[in-house]
C-alpha cells in the first residue's frame, strides 16, 4: 500500500514527518568534509549530526539556534506517531463495534461515548456531539440529526448558500464552537536571548577572570581604585551580551512573522450564496467549503456533495492510501488532509483544537529550524579560523606567562613586573589574570562565532524584503540556493502570461462563427454547449445584489463561463434542469475532463471539455448548422486541425467541447458502480472549438533577457499545444527566432518521455520549450538537468507538479493559482504568480551569497590583523597593545555590528551581470584573498610601527613613561578601530572601484557606522578608566582618521592587481589529491 502514495502525484515531499514518508536522494559523497552538504533539503540525520560534532563552538545554544534541533525532531516524530496511533485505535474500536452490532454480537464496554444533548447557544446541536461524531465516524448520529441537510439546518446553514456570514453570526459561531486556531507556543522572550548570549564559553571564562581581578584589585588597592580592571572587563562583557541579545531577538521576531504568514492559507467558502476567499483561521462551524484537487481540508466536517472525491489522509493516519468520500457511505472529512482527486463541498462541523489536526499542530507547533548549505560551510570556515585562533591564544598565553615568571616582563617605567620572593602573591595572581584575560579575549576575537549566524541574519533580512517582492520563503535553504540556479523551468499560464483569459475565436458546425453571436449557432448546438459549459465546470456564477455577475473558478473556467453567459446562459437555471451522475475531473495527464448528467426526461448526456487536439481525436462526428449529426470526414477533420494550428500559432489556448448520449442500459444504477464508471470517451460528437487569449505579461521579455545575461537559462514547460507554446516563447524571448523553434529546442512531452535515459540527458540541455507536457515529463526533465550538473528551479501550481517541485533544487509554487499540495512541496511561494518575481528571487539569492562574502572578507581582515599584532607584540615585547576590553569592543564591531551592516545590503543589478554561484565554489575567492591580505598587511605594518616606535615618532620621550605608554596604546587602539570602520566601506564592493555606490540608500549601514564612530569617541573621551585609554589631542584624532582613510585608496590600487581565475583553495586541493594518488 505504501507505493500508492509514493507513486501518487499528490504525495507530499519525501521527508515530510506528517505524511509518514522518509527518504533521501544522496547528493554528497559520504567521505567528503562534514561541512560539505550541498542539499540540506532532505539530508539524513547522521550527516547533520556529523557537522555539528566537527564544529568548534563556543556557544552551542546560539550557534545552533536556527538549525534543526535533532533531539526535538525525534521527540516530534514520536509524538506524531502516538497521536496517530491513538486516532487509529479509536477508529478501529468503533469499526469493530459497528461490525459486531451488525452481526448481533455484544461487545463488552462497546457503548459509544456519551454525547451531550444540550444544544450549543441558539443552535440545534451541541459542540461535543459534533466533535465526537467526526472523531468516531458515527454515521448513525448523523442520520439521527437528519443527515447532512438536517445537520446544516441545525447549524443555521444551507448546503447551497452556506451561512449568513455577517459579523454577529461569525462571532456567535466562534463563541459557541470555537475558532479554527490552535494554541501556539509563545516565542522566546528577550531575557531568554540574553541568557543564551551569556552561555558563551569564553565570555563565562572572562566573567570568572573579571570577578577574580575585581576581588584582588579591591583587596590590594581598595575599592576606589581597585575595581577598574575587573569592572571594565565585566562591563565590556555585558555590552557584548546586550548587543548580541538585541540582534538575535530582532531576528527571531522576523522569523515568527514569516512562520505565521506561511500558515495563513486562503480558502474558498460559500456565505450568503456567494463564494469568497477567507483565511483558514476565519473558517467557522457551519461553513460550506468547496474543495478541489490539491486543497487542504481546513476543518473536520461532512461531505455535502462530491464527484470522484478522494482524500489523501496520510498526514493524519500515516497510512499511505487514498480514501474515497461520498455523502452516504463515507461522509467524514478530517482536517489537515489533502484532496487527491475530484471535487465537492463539505459542511464544517468542528474547528481548531476540537479536531485531531488541531491537537497535532498544538503539540508540534514549535518550529525546529533548518540549516542551510551555506550555514554548514561557514561553520567549517569558523572552525578552521577558530582552531588557528585558539592555537595562537595558547602560544600567547604560554609566552607571556614564561616571560612574566622568568623576569622578562617589565612595567611601563622599566621595572621588572615579577621578582621571585619580592612580588606579593596577590600582584603575581593579578598579573597572571591580566595575561589570561588577554589570551581568552584573543579566542573571543579569533573564533568567528557570528560568522554562521550572519547567514541567518542575511536570510531573515532577505526573507522580509522578499515578502515585499511577492515571494514567501518556506525553506531557508532555497533562498541561498536560488543564487546558484543555472536554469528555471517555468510554467506558461499565469507566470509568463497574465492569466486573464477571454474566448476570442470559435469554430462550430464545421465553420468559424462569431463567438458572441447567439444566432451564429443552431438551436441544438447552443443548448448543448450551454449545458456542457454550466455542468462540466468547477467554477460558479453568482448574481450579486446589485445585479452584477461574479464568476469564480480557474482562469480557463472563468473565460468559458463568461463566453457561455454571452451566449445567453443562465447558470443557476441550466444546472437545475439536470443532475450530475458522475464526473471525471480535469486531469493534467489526460488533458480533459467530463461529466455525465441526467435530464428531467431521464436522458443521460456525457459532456467533455479539454485540449482541442486530444478531444478532437476522440470525436467521430459533429453537429452541423441544421442540427444534424454528421460524420467527421477527412475534409472536416483537416479543417478543424488547421483551425487549431492557426489559433495556436496566434498564441491562443485551444479548447474543444464535445458530447455523447448514453443509453439507459449503459448507465450504472448503484452508487458503487457509478463510483467506478469510466465515462464513454470514444465516438464523441464535436460541438465547438474555441481559442482563448491569454496575453504575455508586460516586462516578461526583459526579465527573460536579464536571466540570460545572468547565465540562467529559462525553459518553458507547459501543458498547452506545442504551437501555442512556440508563439508565446517567441513573444517572451525564450526562443529568439523561428530558426530556434525546431526540435530539440522545441519538443513535445510525449517525444521526450519516449527517449532513453541517456538520450534524455543529451536532449535536456538543448530544450527551451516543452509543449503538451505532463507533470511526469516535467519531473523527467528536472532529473535529467540535475544529472547534467544544473541547479534547477521549477515553477508549478498543480497537485501533480508536487514531485517535480520537490525534486528540483528550488521548487517555486504559484500563490494565486497554486494548490495547497503544490505549495507544501515548494520551497518558495510566488505570491503574485509573476515571472518577474521569480527573477527577483534569483537576485535575492545571489545577494545572500554576496553579502556573506563581504562579511567574511571584513571579519577575516580584523582576525588576521588583531592576531598578528598581539602575537608579534607579545613574543617580542612581552605585552600586548590591545587589552581585553579593547579587543571585546573590536569583536563587537567585527561580529554583531559588522554582520548587521554588511549582511543586510540590498541586491544590485551588478549581481545579475555575473554567472551563477557554483555550489562547490570556495567561499573565499581570489579577489577576497587579495583584498584582505592588502588591508591586513597595511594594518599590521602601521600598528606594529606605532607599537615599537610610536613614542619616538610621536615625540613623547619627554613625557612621563606611563603617560607616553597610554597615549601610544590609545592611538594604536583608535587607529585600529578606524581602520575597521573605513574598511567596512571597502567590504561593500569587493570587486568594484566605487565603494560608495548606493551607500546612502542603505540606512542601516550608515546608522551602524555612525553608531560605531560615536561609541568610539565616547570610549576615548569618557571611558578611559574602563578601556585603559587617555583623551587624545585633535592632531592624534586626525592621525587616526588618516590611517583609517588610507585604506580607501589602498583598496582601489589593490583592485588593479590581477588575480588568477583558478582559486587558491582549488589549487591546493588539486595538489593534495595528486600527491595522494602518487603515494598510492
Amino acid at each position: 500500500m505504501k507505493d500508492d502514495i509514493r507513486n501518487s502525484p499528490h504525495r507530499r515531499h519525501r521527508n515530510d514527518v506528517e505524511a509518514g514518508i522518509q527518504g533521501y536522494e544522496e547528493d554528497d559523497d559520504e567521505s567528503s568534509s562534514p561541512f560539505d552538504i550541498l542539499r540540506t533539503k532532505s539530508a539524513p540525520v547522521d550527516r547533520l549530526r556529523r557537522w555539528r560534532q566537527a564544529a568548534l563552538v563556543l556557544n552551542a545554544s546560539r550557534r545552533f539556534r536556527y538549525t534543526l534541533d535533532l533531539k526535538k525532531e525525534e521527540e516530534r516524530r514520536q509524538l506524531i506517531a502516538k497521536i496517530r496511533t491513538h486516532a487509529q485505535v479509536i477508529r478501529a474500536a468503533f469499526l469493530f463495534q459497528a461490525a459486531a452490532s451488525g452481526q448481533g454480537l455484544s461487545v463488552p464496554g462497546g457503548s459509544k461515548l456519551p454525547k451531550s444533548s444540550t444544544p450549543t447557544g441558539d443552535f440545534g446541536i451541541s459542540s461535543d456531539g459534533l466533535v465526537s461524531m467526526c472523531k468516531e465516524n458515527d454515521i448513525s448520529f448523523l442520520q439521527q440529526n437528519g443527515g447532512v441537510k438536517g445537520l446544516a439546518e441545525k447549524l443555521k446553514s444551507n448546503a447551497e448558500n452556506g451561512i449568513p456570514g455577517d459579523e454577529n453570526d461569525i462571532m456567535e459561531r466562534k463563541s459557541g464552537f470555537g475558532s479554527n486556531t490552535y494554541p501556539r507556543k509563545k516565542g522566546k522572550s528577550f531575557l531568554s536571548f540574553v541568557w543564551d548570549a551569556c552561555r558563551d564559553t569564553t565570555l563565562i571564562i572572562l566573567m570568572v577572570a573579571a570577578t577574580a581581578s575585581l576581588a584582588l584589585g579591591i583587596k590590594t588597592e581598595g575599592i576606589k581604585e581597585g575595581w577598574y580592571d575587573g569592572g571594565s572587563i565585566a562591563l565590556a562583557v555585558f555590552i557584548v551580551i546586550f548587543f548580541t541579545a538585541v540582534s538575535d531577538y530582532k531576528q527571531s521576531l522576523q522569523f515568527q512573522n514569516l512562520n505565521e504568514e506561511k500558515q495563513n492559507i486562503q480558502m474558498e467558502v460559500v456565505r450568503c450564496g456567494r463564494r469568497m476567499k477567507v483565511s483558514i483561521f476565519e473558517i467557522v462551524v457551519g461553513d460550506i467549503v468547496p474543495l478541489k484537487i490539491g486543497d487542504q481540508v481546513p476543518a473536520d466536517g461532512v461531505v455535502v456533495s462530491g464527484h470522484s472525491l478522494s482524500i489523501d489522509e496520510s498526514s493524519m493516519t500515516g497510512e499511505s492510501k487514498i480514501v474515497h468520500k461520498d455523502p452516504v457511505r463515507a461522509p467524514f472529512m478530517m482536517s489537515g488532509c489533502k484532496v487527491a482527486d475530484g471535487y465537492g463541498t463539505m459542511l464544517v462541523t468542528s474547528v481548531g483544537i476540537n479536531t485531531e489536526w488541531g491537537l497535532l499542530m498544538a503539540s508540534i507547533s514549535e518550529d525546529n529550524g533548518e540549516e542551510t548549505p551555506l550555514q554548514v560551510r561557514l561553520n567549517g570556515v569558523a572552525t578552521f579560523i577558530g582552531t588557528v585562533g585558539l592555537a595562537v591564544a595558547v602560544i600567547v598565553l604560554i609566552v607571556l606567562v614564561i616571560r612574566l615568571f622568568t623576569g622578562h616582563t617589565r612595567n611601563p617605567d622599566g621595572s621588572v613586573q615579577f621578582v621571585a620572593g619580592r612580588t606579593s602573591v596577590g600582584d603575581a595572581i593579578n598579573s597572571f589574570i591580566r595575561i589570561f584575560t588577554v589570551a581568552v579575549t584573543i579566542v573571543v576575537v579569533a573564533v568567528p562565532e557570528g560568522l554562521p549566524l550572519a547567514v541567518t541574519l542575511t536570510l531573515a533580512y532577505s526573507m522580509k524584503k522578499m515578502m515585499a517582492d511577492k515571494a514567501l520563503v518556506r525553506r531557508l535553504s532555497a533562498c541561498e540556493t536560488m543564487g546558484s540556479a543555472t536554469t528555471i523551468c517555468s510554467d506558461k499560464t499565469g507566470t509568463l502570461t497574465l492569466n486573464q483569459m477571454t474566448v476570442v475565436e470559435a469554430h462550430a458546425s464545421g465553420q468559424k462563427v462569431h463567438r458572441d453571436n447567439m444566432s451564429a449557432f443552431s438551436h441544438r448546438v447552443l443548448s448543448l454547449l450551454i449545458e456542457g459549459i454550466a455542468q462540466n465546470t468547477t467554477g460558479s456564477v453568482f448574481l450579486s445584489e446589485g445585479g452584477g455577475l461574479e464568476i469564480s473558478g480557474s482562469p480557463t473556467e472563468k473565460a468559458i463561463l463568461q463566453w457561455g453567459i454571452s451566449l445567453g446562459m443562465n447558470f443557476t437555471d441550466v444546472r437545475s434542469q439536470s443532475v450530475i451522475l458522475h464526473a471525471f475531473p480535469f486531469n493534467s495527464e489526460k488533458k480533459r475532463g467530463g461529466v455525465a448528467v441526467k435530464r428531467s426526461n431521464s436522458e443521460v448526456y456525457v459532456h467533455w471539455k479539454g485540449a482541442a487536439e486530444i478531444v478532437l481525436a476522440c470525436c467521430s462526428s459533429y453537429l452541423d448548422s441544421n442540427d444534424n449529426v454528421v460524420p467527421l470526414d477527412s475534409h472536416k477533420l483537416a479543417y478543424y486541425k488547421k483551425a487549431i494550428e492557426d489559433m495556436a500559432a496566434g498564441s491562443l489556448r485551444c479548447v474543444a467541447i464535445a458530447y455523447t448520449m448514453c443509453k439507459s442500459e449503459e448507465v450504472p444504477t448503484s452508487d458503487e458502480e457509478l463510483e467506478s464508471w469510466n465515462l464513454p470517451e470514444e465516438d464523441l460528437i464535436l460541438l465547438a472549438i474555441v481559442g482563448i487569449k491569454d496575453p504575455c505579461r508586460p516586462g516578461v521579455r526583459d526579465a527573460v533577457q536579464l536571466c540570460t545575461s545572468a547565465g540562467v537559462k529559462v525553459r518553458m514547460v507547459t501543458g498547452d499545444n506545442l504551437q501555442t507554446a512556440r508563439a508565446i516563447a517567441l513573444e517572451c524571448g525564450i526562443l529568439e527566432s523561428d530558426a530556434d523553434a525546431t526540435e530539440p529546442n522545441l519538443i513535445e512531452g510525449k517525444t521526450f518521455r519516449n527517449l532513453t535515459e541517456s538520450q534524455r540527458l543529451d536532449v535536456a540541455e538543448k530544450i527551451s520549450v516543452m509543449g503538451r507536457s505532463s507533470p511526469n515529463d516535467k519531473l523527467l526533465l528536472v532529473q535529467a538537468l540535475r544529472k547534467r550538473g544544473h541547479v534547477v528551479a521549477v515553477t508549478g501550481d498543480g497537485t501533480n507538479d508536487a514531485p517535480a517541485l520537490h525534486e528540483a533544487d528550488i521548487g517555486l509554487a504559484m500563490g494565486i493559482q497554486g494548490t495547497e499540495v503544490a505549495k507544501e512541496s515548494a520551497d518558495i511561494i510566488i505570491l503574485d504568480d509573476k515571472f518577474s518575481s521569480v527573477v527577483k528571487v534569483v537576485r535575492w539569492g545571489r545577494s545572500v551569497y554576496a553579502n556573506i562574502q563581504k562579511f567574511i572578507q571584513f571579519q577575516l581582515t580584523v582576525n588576521v590583523a588583531a592576531l598578528v599584532i598581539n602575537v608579534v607584540a607579545a613574543i617580542s615585547a612581552g605585552d600586548v597593545p590591545l587589552n581585553a576590553v579593547q579587543l571585546l569592543w573590536v569583536n563587537l564591531i567585527m561580529d554583531t555590528l559588522g554582520a548587521l551592516a554588511l549582511a543586510t545590503e540590498a541586491p544590485t543589478d551588478h549581481l545579475m551581470h555575473r554567472p551563477p554561484v557554483g555550489r562547490r565554489e570556495p567561499l573565499i575567492t581570489n579577489i577576497m584573498w587579495r583584498n584582505l591580505i592588502i588591508q591586513a598587511i597595511y594594518q599590521v605594518t602601521i600598528l606594529l610601527v606605532l607599537n615599537f616606535a610610536g613614542i619616538r615618532i610621536l615625540n613623547l620621550q619627554h613625557d612621563s613613561v606611563d603617560h607616553a605608554f597610554l597615549v601610544r596604546n590609545t592611538l594604536i587602539f583608535n587607529a585600529f578601530v578606524f581602520c575597521q570602520i573605513f574598511n567596512e566601506f571597502n567590504a561593500r564592493k569587493p570587486d568594484e572601484f566605487n565603494v560608495f555606490k548606493g551607500v546612502t540608500k542603505n540606512h542601516l549601514f550608515m546608522a551602524i557606522v555612525g553608531l560605531e564612530v560615536v561609541l568610539q569617541v565616547m570610549i576615548i573621551f569618557f571611558l578611559g578608566k574602563f578601556a585603559t585609554t587617555i583623551r587624545l589631542s585633535w592632531q592624534l584624532w586626525l592621525v587616526s582618521l588618516i590611517i583609517g582613510a588610507i585604506s580607501w585608496p589602498l583598496a582601489a590600487i589593490g583592485k588593479l592587481i590581477p588575480v588568477p581565475e583558478r582559486n587558491l583553495g582549488g589549487y591546493f586541493r588539486q595538489r593534495t589529491k595528486s600527491e595522494h594518488s602518487d603515494a598510492v
